[in-house]
């Protein structure tokens, strides 16, 4: 019986967050990478920001989602940045991979109360294909499907469109993925083409009254899906310290749940990291707590990261380290 079931809540939840032309979104965001979420935060920081991430979800079972991602943004002019990002997503026997190309412009509303405004678009390709190599016969599956006999290769374009309101240490981020439909004609129709989703991300920054080298970020992350109308929200809180060569460590919590299941969450978990000159290491372990949790044991994403050039912009639309 448990042979059976697996399988089924494999296809269930990787049905509805795999395979859709865009990055699992976990915690990578919340690892001082804004840039994940949307395209608006290319060239927000003071330097060139490099960060890879290695996620493997529900550990323990075998052929659960893996993803390995690389993120680099960087300020170009005086108001502008670029980015690029590039990931592999394996699901099972199913692969994407892929590449996002971003570009924003970030505009100063008013100079004295640090109120700025930032226009973004992604250019994206995706690669998705069937490993039929790894096809393998098994007790259950005596025989193998004989209508598969290629890999399924397809490739699809779209775009990310997104905008970011900053007022001092408070951000409002509106973006949406994939706003063109899929191209996936050669499924016929077993895909949905409508993968377009929706994302709000804000947070605000303040520093502790006793030390002003501690920093609290609450934060909130929605996700909408347009093609089935689910959602679901992050609700984090994170922890700086500072030292005075602006070197930090800091400690974190996300809970993440259905919009109509509050009480209960998707993923709970701890998360941790450090800043030590131009390094970046963050670590994040979200347990998995619906009924599926009796059969992994949690999700682990690690981040590491390089930031190069400090300085590459005096711009007053740069977010500084130490908030102001």
């Amino acid at each position: 019986m448990k042979k059976i079931i697996i399988p089924f809540l494999l296809l269930v939840i990787t049905s509805g967050y795999g395979q859709e032309l865009n990055l699992p979104v976990f915690t990578q965001y919340l690892a001082d990478n804004h840039f994940v979420v949307s395209p608006t935060f290319a060239g927000i920081g003071d330097n060139l920001k490099i960060r890879a991430n290695g996620l493997t979800q529900w550990v323990g079972i075998k052929d659960a989602p893996d993803n390995q991602s690389v993120y680099a943004d960087f300020r170009i002019a005086s108001q502008s940045g670029i980015g690029i990002s590039l990931y592999n997503d394996s699901n099972g026997n199913t692969r994407q991979t892929g590449m996002k190309i971003s570009f924003a412009h970030h505009l100063i509303l008013d100079y004295y109360s640090k109120q700025y405004l930032s226009f973004g678009m992604s250019y994206n390709i995706n690669n998705f294909k069937i490993d039929i190599d790894k096809f393998n016969t098994t007790y259950e599956i005596p025989i193998l499907d004989p209508s598969i006999t290629d890999n399924r290769f397809v490739s699809n374009n779209n775009f990310d469109v997104g905008m970011l309101y900053r007022n001092k240490a408070f951000y409002l981020s509106l973006n949406a993925s994939n706003i063109l439909n899929k191209n996936a004609d050669r499924f016929s129709g077993v895909e949905p083409v409508l993968l377009r989703n929706y994302q709000v991300y804000s947070g605000y920054t303040f520093r502790s009254r006793e030390n002003s080298r501690i920093e609290y970020e609450p934060s909130v992350f929605y996700q909408y899906f347009a093609s089935d109308g689910r959602s679901s929200t992050d609700v984090n809180i994170k922890y700086r310290k500072f030292n005075r060569y602006e070197d930090y460590y800091w400690a974190g919590i996300s809970y993440r749940f259905l919009n109509d299941q509050f009480f209960k969450p998707l993923n709970l978990g701890p998360m941790v990291g450090f800043k030590k000159s131009n390094f970046y290491f963050g670590y994040s372990y979200q347990i998995t707590t619906n009924q599926f949790a009796a059969l992994n044991t949690g999700t682990h994403v690690i981040t590491i990261g390089l930031d190069f050039f400090a300085g590459i912009s005096n711009c007053p639309c740069t977010q500084s380290p130490v908030h102001d």
